[in-house]
């Protein structure tokens, strides 16, 4: 398939590329810059130069393709506006052409908000956090959509060899710091590696029969104690650790802090059922980082 990707050279778009390149995808990778363009490039995809608050032409050139992955974003005060305007000019230009763009949409898992003791599945009621509301109308907006084909992959929180969401930890145990818990330590997050999850995308991309949602996570939620505990012992930390509340990660790091603070349970049985996704990494436990 010709495909392009959006946010292609980002921490989870890198590892979608290279997927998409081993699995023989001819890909084009939107690029604002020549660090972009050559890293695009290096793993063997053609960089398209072009911004994402500014689809302009080249939401043209992606209506031609045959799929198109939108993983961008531009973590400014204007994520929802510069999300809105290109997937507005993409769905504008798919219009246009006779075959049916298949389209794959970035949602994610703080979209459900806190789920408690409940494992969210695709129909449990979306509660979205504040900072990304417009993701859920977005979504919307392409499921609807008849000019493509499209589906909406909502990630567990992301980590891989070099720390994903596990950063903040892995900084403070190599600087032997207290962890910083935001919320509490009994809180649960859903996880999944970074390469299980770029062939989710991959998986979702080559089945242009499924549509609607899709949520993708390994585990369904892990406890942010038994993540600490982990780190911890690898990294031979003596696992201390402080409790943050909610405001005052909100003070200190902005609203997508409360994210982190959500305790949530999150299901893949659909996307394992539909595609025969088997993620290589069913614990966080097996995996680098």
């Amino acid at each position: 398939m010709k495909v392009l990707i959006l946010g292609g050279t980002g921490s989870i778009g890198t590892a979608v590329t290279q997927e998409l390149i081993r699995r023989g995808h001819d890909v084009t990778g939107l690029s604002r810059s020549e660090s972009s363009d050559r890293k695009l490039i290096a793993m063997g995809a053609r960089p398209l130069r072009g911004d994402l608050r500014f689809p302009g032409d080249w939401a043209r050139e992606a209506a031609a393709m045959d799929g198109l992955i939108q993983l961008a974003a531009t973590f400014d005060e204007d994520m929802g506006q510069a999300d809105t305007a290109a997937i507005t000019a993409i769905l504008r230009q798919a219009a246009l052409h006779p075959e049916r763009l298949r389209l794959i949409y970035t949602g994610g898992c703080w979209l459900y908000g806190a789920t408690g003791r409940r494992v969210a599945d695709e129909t449990t009621p979306m509660r979205p956090i504040k900072p990304f509301a417009w993701m859920q109308k977005n979504a919307n907006a392409v499921l609807a959509s008849s000019a493509v084909s499209a589906a909406v992959i909502h990630p567990a929180m992301v980590y891989h060899q070099n720390g994903g969401v596990f950063d903040r930890y892995l900084q403070a145990a190599r600087n032997a710091k207290p962890f910083e818990i935001w919320g509490s330590i009994a809180t649960r997050w859903p996880l999944v590696q970074r390469e299980d999850l770029a062939r989710a995308y991959c998986l979702l991309l080559e089945n242009p029969q499924l549509s609607g949602h899709f949520n993708a996570s390994a585990e369904a939620g892990v406890q942010v104690a038994d993540i600490t505990g982990e780190i911890a012992r690898r990294h031979g930390h003596d696992g201390s650790y402080v409790v943050r509340s909610l405001k005052h990660a909100l003070i200190k790091y902005g609203d997508w802090a409360e994210g982190p603070t959500l305790d949530q349970q999150m299901g893949s049985d659909k996307l394992r059922r539909l595609t025969g996704w088997q993620p290589q990494f069913p614990s966080f436990r097996e995996a680098q980082f």
